[in-house]
């Protein structure tokens, strides 16, 4: 998984072709903790079709307002730089974005 943030967010994301899922956390945050080995376990059936990363929300407040991230976990996915799909909320599986991911593929 690629670590995005201010520098690279905009070219690999925004400007980027293809579908993107984005991670956002926060290492406070536990739902987030827990379910990033669900998202690297995704990244590795996946990555061959999507590009994975994940951005600290902590280091890079001002891109996940601008994104229009207000809760952890939030998982973002983009295709040729347009948000399609927002997924967040504690009780959020790997099941579910898995659904969406297929959806993309």
């Amino acid at each position: 998984m690629l670590k995005f943030d201010k520098g690279n967010f905009e070219a690999e994301v925004l400007q980027g072709e293809g579908v993107v899922l984005v991670d956002f956390y926060s290492p406070k945050c536990e739902p987030c903790q827990e379910l990033l080995p669900q998202v690297e376990a995704l990244a590795e059936k996946y990555g061959d079709k999507i590009k994975f990363g994940k951005l600290d929300i902590s280091e890079n407040r001002r891109l996940a307002i601008g994104q229009r991230v207000m809760g952890l976990p939030t998982i973002l996915l983009y295709k040729d730089g347009e948000k399609l799909v927002t997924l967040t909320g504690d009780d959020l599986t790997a099941e579910e974005i898995e659904v969406e991911v297929k959806k993309l593929v």
